[in-house]
């Protein structure tokens, strides 16, 4: 992420694996599409769209540009699109077939000296988690992740980064075998999000924030992930993984971390991926008997999301008719550190639920109230910071003012700063920085393997404790409802409460 005005990219290949796949046509080619719009590839740019079985080049061709009439978030210019899929060839490789990957890298020279690429290759892993390791093993293998005369060769890994501690450190101990650590991007559609990079430049580009960023004037705060989807066709996997693996040690925890984190010393990837692992890495690691008072699982069952009529999730395709999968986690975390000692931080995170929205919420302490004797307070309110990511990206500030009219009363009031008013916002489907950042060897919005692992550390004895209490605590909310009773209870014990998502 430059603080310099955006420049074409260098010279590259994007080779794609899993080109065929619904990640590449709803995200990732989009995403290229608009950085070719905006004019941030390369003159000199092809992709190579992976498969492990022959797929044809006018198929794909044909697949992409279907792909990109779909998804686009504006009418497409049909000059770029055919330019960019002019730009595609085909490839087969599979991992358990080594010489696929020498065919490969033939076809990679055949690529450099057509498009004057200079042996610069980022390799995108838009396949199953399983792949992976052995994705990159076959890459090493081949020689196409040497770093020589100046070229760069760089490895995009989707999430999930394992599913729980111990197989996140396999993953990271199997990548770092082939590859330095600095060509390995672990991405996360969050950050690509311009709220979410804006945390840094609220909290660091502002002297108002800073200094009261701290437990001597934050009360706590919210994270809130809610979505109305259900799993729909996702039962296998999403009844092996839960809310907690799918959301928290990634989206959840990467919030948690902006907000969280010391001031680095520089912008810079280092500094500030560094600070990001200290805040992670500070979170009380609980007991089991902690990890069961201090957070609340749930299932959807019955009920209606619009027009929508929604069945039991134990009822969903794939799914155990036992099950004590989550699709609703919320959790009490505590900072073990000198700013947010004594400052909870609660995070949720459910699908089925009745709207669509993730913000970061910061809840001010309150002001003395001794000296408003004899004033109506039926107005005065908490001051709340609130950082909205989606749907509408903006920041509103919650604050109290005095009503107008000969009596003295509070009322609360918010400034609003939406995106849209204020700048001319790109078509954007949430990669087009992080596939930028990558190419120019930027990896400051990226997760690195110490964060990866402080996160898992993190929340394994919730799993663990989750895991062995079986179905007991398990609890449910009607689909279209803003989350289980039981969710309410957790912060009313401390005397607080959530803010509506309804």
């Amino acid at each position: 992420m430059s603080l310099m005005p955006a420049r074409p990219a260098p010279p590259i290949v994007f080779v794609l694996f899993g080109a065929n796949g619904d990640l590449t046509a709803r995200l990732v080619f989009p995403a290229l599409y608009n950085l070719a719009a905006q004019k941030l590839l390369p003159e000199s740019f092809a992709v190579v769209a992976v498969t492990r079985v022959e797929y044809g080049e006018k198929k794909m061709r044909d697949h992409l540009r279907e792909s990109l009439g779909k998804y686009c978030n504006e009418k497409c210019d049909l000059a770029v699109v055919e330019d960019l899929v002019s730009r595609v060839s085909v490839a087969v490789a599979d991992a358990s077939e080594p010489k696929s990957f020498e065919t490969l890298g033939a076809h990679l020279k055949e690529i450099d000296a057509k498009h004057g690429t200079k042996g610069n290759r980022i390799f995108y892993l838009a396949i199953p988690p399983a792949g992976f390791a052995p994705t990159v093993k076959a890459l090493g293998a081949a020689g196409l992740t040497r770093q020589t005369n100046g070229a760069i060769a760089r490895v995009i890994v989707e999430k999930p980064f394992g599913h729980d501690l111990d197989s996140a450190m396999k993953l990271n101990a199997e990548l770092r075998e082939v590859l330095d650590e600095d060509q390995i991007f672990r991405i996360d559609h969050y950050l690509g999000k311009e709220t979410v990079q804006n945390i840094l430049m609220l909290r660091f580009a502002n002297g108002l924030f800073e200094p009261i960023w701290k437990r001597e004037h934050i009360d706590h705060v919210q994270i809130t992930v809610a979505e109305t989807v259900t799993i729909g066709r996702r039962g296998a996997f999403y009844d092996a993984t839960g809310a907690l693996r799918d959301m928290v040690p990634n989206h959840l925890f990467q919030l948690l971390s902006l907000v969280a984190m010391e001031p680095p010393a520089r912008l810079n990837a280092d500094s500030v991926r560094s600070e990001k692992a200290r805040a992670l890495d500070a979170i009380r690691i609980v007991t089991p008997q902690e990890a069961l008072r201090d957070s609340v699982r749930a299932q959807y069952v019955a009920g209606r999301i619009g027009d929508e009529v929604v069945s039991d999730y134990r009822l969903e395709k794939d799914v155990a008719p036992n099950s004590t999968t989550e699709t609703f986690a919320a959790l009490k975390l505590s900072i073990d550190n000198w700013r947010w000692a004594g400052v909870p931080f609660y995070l949720r995170t459910g699908k089925g639920l009745a709207r669509r929205h993730t913000e970061v919420a910061i809840k001010f302490r309150e002001a003395p109230i001794s000296m408003f004797r004899g004033i109506d307070l039926d107005g005065l309110r908490s001051n709340y910071l609130v950082l909205q990511i989606a749907p509408d990206e903006g920041i509103t500030l919650q604050f109290n003012a005095k009503t107008p009219g000969p009596n003295l009363s509070i009322a609360r009031v918010a400034m609003d700063f939406r995106y849209a008013d204020f700048f001319e916002t790109q078509p954007a489907s949430g990669y087009e920085t992080l596939l930028y950042d990558c190419m120019t060897g930027d990896g400051l919005l990226y997760q690195r393997a110490d964060g990866v692992e402080a996160g898992w550390r993190a929340v394994e004895p919730f799993l663990k404790a989750w895991r062995d209490a079986g179905d007991q605590g398990l609890a449910l909310y009607r689909a279209g409802s803003s989350g289980p009773a039981e969710a309410d209870a957790l912060l009313a014990r401390d005397g607080r409460r959530w803010r509506q998502v309804v």
